[in-house]
């Protein structure tokens, strides 16, 4: 057997839902029990028994074609479907018939992650270990949207901008390669059954490679790449730190039933490959954004031109939104350092006084970081909801698409991409000039 034939037997084996189900089964997540087919005597009361359980799971269920009313926005024509030739079914749909569940004590069932936009949700299941199961969760958190708009903010308001910028840079890079790559590989999600689907919260994307596996390789190995030597500390601090976070992240998402092995290896390592490769220039683009006089025009139309070649890739799903929004958190906050650099809010320290040192932690020091993240999280958040009511009806509005079914609407790119690329661009720049502003104009900055 050659080399070749080695790999590809070896990656069959990496891929399978067997693997993941079986180390789901390990850390105490197993799936409920199918009714048997005995009929019930009262079907009215087999219904009053799953509804509080299932949260009325025969809805969520439904077959595509089904004569049970509209579909959802979650149906299958807005899944992706399986490459062709590929195998394996359409992403986004659960492999096999959907099953109905009996009565389980609510204690040993997990919580459910629902998607917004689809309204899909996650599968009901016996949780025998909660330390795991919040381990996990939290693990999972670390690449989702509420940790990344805590994160990148923190580190620009309290810690070091420069590293910051320069951490945002890196991630847009790193999570759009992963979401172009996932389009053009179309690899499914884990079948269920045998994987209990414990979020679904992307699952109407395809699978490898895994972003989360992406971003939380990069974002520790950046982080220590990008303080060290600016920074006093211990380098073991780093070393310790970069595979806790990056296990925790990959190991969470073959626990929620969202990627294979497969899926994580390749993360892991096309995160490596382009931190070789594109993390040498990472300095001279964060210094383009700053000091070039036509940096923010050239920041804007190139990630907009990224944003609609992503869109072009394949049909709907929550990746072209979530792309979209990489993208706009990018150039808005790019465009934010561009003027607070050119007017003086924010200056980086000189290099005569590196290595930085760790100031002393003070009640006042604390009190400045709490309240930097409390207003300038209310902002963000106001920014981004004003810019949200505004720019989708606004987008139906001049691209004729009915916003009564605001789901419905964004499934259409001449919504989707405007709405997230103008809405987190703003958020973007507001968390590099707005936020610092008003910290300089009341004392806290």
């Amino acid at each position: 057997m050659s080399l070749r034939q080695r790999l590809a037997q070896l990656a069959g084996r990496l891929q399978e839902p067997q693997k993941v189900a079986r180390f789901q089964r390990l850390c105490g997540v197993e799936a409920l029990p199918r009714r048997s087919a005995a009929p019930a005597t009262d079907p009215r009361e087999d219904e009053k028994a799953e509804a509080p359980l299932a949260g009325d799971a025969r809805r969520r269920e439904q077959q595509p074609g089904a004569s049970a009313g509209p579909q959802p926005p979650g149906s299958d024509r807005n899944q992706c479907p399986a490459k062709p030739g590929g195998g394996g079914a359409p992403n986004g749909v659960r492999n096999g018939l959907a099953t109905e569940l009996g009565p389980a004590s609510p204690r040993r069932v997990g919580a459910l992650r629902r998607n917004s936009l689809t309204g899909e949700e996650g599968e009901l299941a016996h949780v025998s270990n909660w330390p795991l199961y919040y381990l996990f969760c939290f693990g999972t958190e670390l690449g989702n949207e509420l940790f990344y708009i805590l994160f990148f903010p923190f580190w620009i308001w309290n810690l070091d901008p420069l590293v910051g910028r320069r951490l945002v840079v890196i991630w847009v890079l790193v999570m759009y390669l992963g979401q172009c790559t996932k389009d053009i590989i179309r690899r499914p999600r884990p079948a269920s059954p045998p994987v209990v689907k414990l979020e679904v919260f992307y699952n109407s994307e395809y699978s490898m490679p895994s972003t989360h596996a992406m971003s939380g390789t990069a974002i520790p190995i950046s982080m220590v790449l990008l303080t060290y030597g600016r920074w006093q500390y211990p380098l073991i601090y780093g070393l310790i730190l970069i595979p806790c976070w990056c296990s925790l992240v990959c190991l969470s998402r073959i626990y929620m039933g969202m990627h294979s092995i497969l899926d994580i290896i390749a993360g892991f390592l096309y995160t490596i490959l382009i931190l070789a490769i594109f993390y040498p220039f990472v300095d001279l683009i964060d210094n383009f954004n700053q000091t070039h006089k036509y940096a923010p025009l050239i920041i804007i139309g190139l990630h907009l031109a990224l944003g609609i070649f992503s869109f072009t890739l394949d049909t709907w799903s929550t990746s072209r939104g979530d792309t979209a929004e990489i993208l706009g958190s990018g150039a808005g906050i790019a465009c934010g350092s561009h003027v607070t650099y050119n007017i003086g809010l924010i200056l980086d320290p000189s290099l005569d006084v590196l290595p930085l040192a760790r100031p002393p932690i003070t009640v006042t020091l604390c009190g400045k970081a709490i309240l930097r993240i409390l207003i300038g999280m209310v902002f963000v958040l106001i920014v981004r909801d004003i810019m949200k009511k505004i720019t989708i009806p606004l987008a139906c509005k001049i691209f004729n698409i009915p916003c009564d079914d605001v789901r419905k609407a964004r499934q259409h790119m001449e919504v989707e991409l405007p709405y997230r690329y103008i809405t987190y661009g703003m958020v973007g720049f507001s968390i590099t000039f707005f936020v610092p502003y008003i910290f300089f104009f009341i004392g806290i900055s």
